[in-house]
């Protein structure tokens, strides 16, 4: 058999290039740093925060913050830390390629909730985003009791695919889960 048969081709990862640091009206979205774990860890042992998560250990400790600040330095996704201007960590936007879509995901800690912070940094990051990528779609989701993650998808023009259940490591259970979609078309800037 020839072996060219057997190649496969190479598929090009479309590449985002370095985190940026992005400024607001009231934050600055920067790398995340190793000075930020304690923050991390104090923002996600919160149950109301990592119970939202799929990912996310609870408890979650400053040792898991190292181990996330370490694995995120190699990658080449976008990891956000939202700061304000004292530039204390207070919450994380990320968009990943996971297996083949970029994905959207972000937390904050839950004493700024109801403040408009998490829609400031998602729209400021979307927008880069789709700078970068115009022709991309973007994955995200919430799960099904996470209303204010929901809210903010909806003002940033996310549309809903469907709903499925989905695996969280805080909660140790399936729950339900709503899959959802934008294109740089249909981004709504707050």
């Amino acid at each position: 058999m020839n072996a060219a048969v057997l190649e496969r081709p190479k598929v090009q990862r479309p590449e985002l290039g370095p985190c940026p640091i992005i400024e607001t009206r009231r934050l600055v979205l920067r790398p995340h740093q190793p000075g930020d774990a304690d923050a991390m860890a104090q923002s996600l042992n919160d149950w109301q925060v990592t119970r939202m998560l799929a990912r996310v250990p609870a408890p979650y400790s400053r040792s898991d913050a190292l181990d996330w600040l370490k694995m995120t330095r190699s990658s080449s996704d976008w990891h956000f830390a939202i700061t304000e201007g004292d530039g204390v960590h207070i919450g994380c936007v990320s968009i990943e390629l996971l297996h083949g879509r970029w994905h959207l995901g972000y937390w904050l800690n839950r004493f700024y909730w109801g403040q408009g912070v998490m829609t400031e940094a998602v729209g400021a990051v979307l927008e880069a985003f789709f700078r970068r990528l115009p022709e991309a779609e973007l994955f995200s989701g919430a799960f099904a009791d996470n209303a204010g993650s929901l809210r903010i998808q909806n003002r940033m023009g996310f549309t809903i695919l469907g709903c499925s259940d989905r695996y969280s490591v805080a909660r140790n259970a399936m729950a339900l889960h709503l899959e959802t979609s934008l294109i740089a078309g249909d981004l709504h800037r707050p």
